[in-house]
């Protein structure tokens, strides 16, 4: 499979590194930032230089590290990689660094040579560390002052007293587990106690009030099972919504469809069920009363659903029928509004949906085509001057909606658009007629999703620059 030039060929992991043994070659000061986060770890750190900073010094005398004095060559390194974890290397000869990342190698033993990503099997990220909590920050070697930046963002949200909020949910992992054996109820008990006072009063070190926060929703907690209608915008991770992205982060269960993409998936809580129900023109997957049920039957059995849907879920999403099904059921939801395709798509073409000039409403249709392939839509109040007509899932009719518009009032050379992909990094925008838009399609192969924009407002169209 072909990778994307947005992926990396580095993989994040977490080493246990108690009592480890690490070598590292070199004795200055980009050695002795290396060592400084390996010293709390609990490795046993051994250091091949000639020389040693005053730090490195002091940490030798503490026994903290294990000073070797010697001019390193790669056959001392290659002598002592038997049953090494790690190498860094960190001298100023950089053949010397790149000879012994190539022993290492060989001997399969991951070697990272500072600021040599090239010569690296590893790199270490930027660390924020909270006491356990460790978020670590890596550009793949590609970006280290930014990865730094990102770091230090991160150290500015991060509480100062994290670390007893770890050490409190830690003592109470066990019992918990004894009192409710279901790993999703203790799941949403935890994620109660994080959203209230319970995390505050850890936070300070109240470990009794904690606790007794911590009993109260235990004692008085059952399975309960809901649903949230969750709009996931027209396509750019962007524009999620900070509601969106904490349900995504709470779900059980994710039921989403073909608008939906990879990068926003990869926003949802990692075990979370992943349930595909992708609808497309003239193929579903699961029928939309198959999807009511199957939200029914999950919220029912206690588990919380998010209903995932491009754009907004009642901007012809079929929001309204699900929620309507649930209310029948009796089952409790939520719904979450989102950017929906025609303001994304349009905002990121650079096309304003109304103008003082020439456009005082906006109407959206869809220009799906019923059983028998023909339209049958309000012309008269759709073909007008002065308003801007979005048209969703118009692709594929797109020939005769022209027609129909033409036919019904508006001049063939009123101002038409074409948005394919919209907000995604393969957008593409085309301008026209209602004469041109057809093989304008037709000629540059333009595919589903697509957004279609009928106007005088089109001409007002100023390209924006890229999103950051």
């Amino acid at each position: 499979m072909q990778r994307s030039s947005s992926h990396t060929t580095w993989f994040p992991i977490v080493l246990r590194m108690d009592g480890a043994r690490v070598l590292v070659i070199g004795g200055g000061n980009v050695a002795a930032n290396k060592i400084q986060l390996l010293v709390p770890t609990g490795a046993k750190i051994e250091v091949l230089s000639q020389n040693l900073t005053p730090e490195l010094q002091r940490l030798a005398e503490e026994s903290a590290i294990e000073h070797v004095a010697i001019d390193v060559t790669p056959h001392d390194v290659k002598a002592r990689l038997a049953g090494c974890r790690l190498v860094y290397v960190a001298t100023n000869d950089a053949a010397l660094n790149r000879d012994i990342a190539s022993v290492c190698q060989a001997e399969n033993v991951p070697v990272c040579a500072v600021d040599d990503p090239g010569i690296s099997s590893f790199i270490t990220p930027a660390l924020s560390i909270r006491g356990a909590v460790q978020v670590a920050v890596s550009t793949g070697g590609a970006a280290p002052v930014l990865a730094r930046r990102l770091r230090a963002r991160i150290e500015e949200v991060l509480p100062a007293g994290l670390h007893r909020l770890v050490e409190f949910m830690q003592d109470k992992r066990l019992p918990l587990r004894e009192k409710l054996p279901a790993s999703s109820d203790r799941r949403q008990v935890w994620e109660r106690f994080l959203d209230g006072r319970g995390q505050h009063l850890a936070l300070k070190g109240d470990t009794q009030a904690a606790a007794e926060e911590l009993d109260q929703l235990t004692q008085g907690h059952t399975p309960q099972g809901e649903v949230w209608l969750v709009g996931a915008g027209p396509g750019d991770p962007d524009l999620l919504t900070l509601a969106a992205l904490r349900l995504m982060q709470d779900a059980d269960t994710v039921l989403y469809d073909n608008l939906i993409g990879r990068d926003i998936l990869n926003y949802v809580r990692r075990d979370a069920e992943r349930v595909f129900v992708g609808k497309q023109r003239n193929r579903h997957t699961l029928p939309q009363e198959g999807i009511n049920e199957e939200l029914i039957r999950r919220a029912k059995a206690g588990e919380r659903v998010l209903r995932l849907k491009g754009g907004d879920p009642f901007i012809f999403g079929r929001g309204g029928e699900e929620m309507e099904a649930l209310v029948a059921a009796g089952v409790p939801f939520r719904i979450v509004p989102g950017i929906s395709a025609a303001n994304g798509c349009a905002a990121y073409a650079g096309i304003p949906l109304t103008h003082r000039d020439c456009a005082q409403s906006c109407l959206f249709i869809t220009g799906h085509a019923r059983a028998d392939g023909t339209l049958e839509l309000a012309w008269d109040r759709i073909a007008l001057r002065g308003q801007t007509v979005v048209i969703y899932m118009g692709l594929s009719m797109l020939p005769d909606l022209c027609a129909q518009l033409h036919a019904h009032g508006l001049p063939a050379d009123w101002p038409a658009a074409l948005v394919e992909r919209g907000t995604s990094p393969e957008q593409r925008v085309f301008t026209g007629t209602l004469a041109s838009l057809p093989n304008l399609a037709q000629s540059n192969g333009v595919t589903s999703p697509a957004l279609v924009i009928v106007g005088e407002v089109v001409q007002h169209r100023v390209v924006p620059a890229p999103p950051t």
